[in-house]
């Protein structure tokens, strides 16, 4: 068995419809190989939540929303936010905190919003799944997924957390330091943040306000 098989064996209920051949064609054909494994995926379990819902894999809608792969994919949305920092991929998945995984540069990345930083995490999709099966509780962040809803219930949904202080301020990756957060607005202001530290040297004082 795949560890893609593995994956879906273990995750919840598609979150869409079947997407159309002619969808998934026209949104994945431009991201070649590994598009086309994104689209045997999706063709399989249309979006899907894993591991307490700490992971979330985009569904494809008919027509794009916030919430779909195409629609969260709109510079618009939030990518161009990171102006230079952000360049030509197409997130897929996420994880507990919105913490990106994608397809860039022929590979699987993962993208730290709070840094604008990109890391290669394997070479394609079926890699990438025996990496989160294997390291679910980092890459996806379970145990706190756990830990948030024996304190709180279940992350409604649409919502991701995200910390209070930011963790690239010291923040803690701790319950009493994260909040039930929208998407978008989150990202928009974690591109803010890696945008005024991307030249400040390490060690540097951030300093910023936290309001409820």
């Amino acid at each position: 068995m795949s560890s893609i098989e593995k994956l879906l064996g273990i995750a919840g209920p598609a979150l869409a419809r079947p997407a159309p051949a002619k969808r998934l064609s026209s949104v994945l054909g431009p991201w070649g190989e590994r598009g086309q494994e994104l689209s045997r995926l999706l063709e399989r379990k249309n979006g899907f939540h894993a591991f307490l819902s700490a992971l979330h894999v985009f569904p494809l809608a008919d027509s794009p929303s916030d919430g779909d792969l195409a629609g969260w994919n709109r510079k618009e949305l939030w990518k161009s936010e990171y102006g230079d920092l952000m360049s030509s991929a197409l997130f897929f998945a996420e994880d507990l905190f919105g913490g990106q995984f994608g397809i860039r540069d022929g590979e699987i990345c993962s993208f730290e919003p709070e840094t604008g930083e990109f890391e290669v995490l394997a070479p394609d999709l079926e890699g990438w799944a025996e990496q989160i099966l294997r390291e679910h509780e980092v890459l996806a962040g379970t145990e706190l997924a756990r830990e948030w809803q024996e304190a709180n219930g279940a992350l409604p949904p649409g919502k991701r957390l995200a910390p209070k202080v930011p963790f690239v301020a010291g923040g803690e990756f701790e319950v009493k330091n994260l909040y039930a957060a929208e998407p978008v607005q989150t990202m928009r202001f974690r591109a803010n943040l890696a945008r005024q530290i991307k030249d400040l040297p390490e060690g540097a004082k951030i300093q910023f306000k936290v309001t409820d």
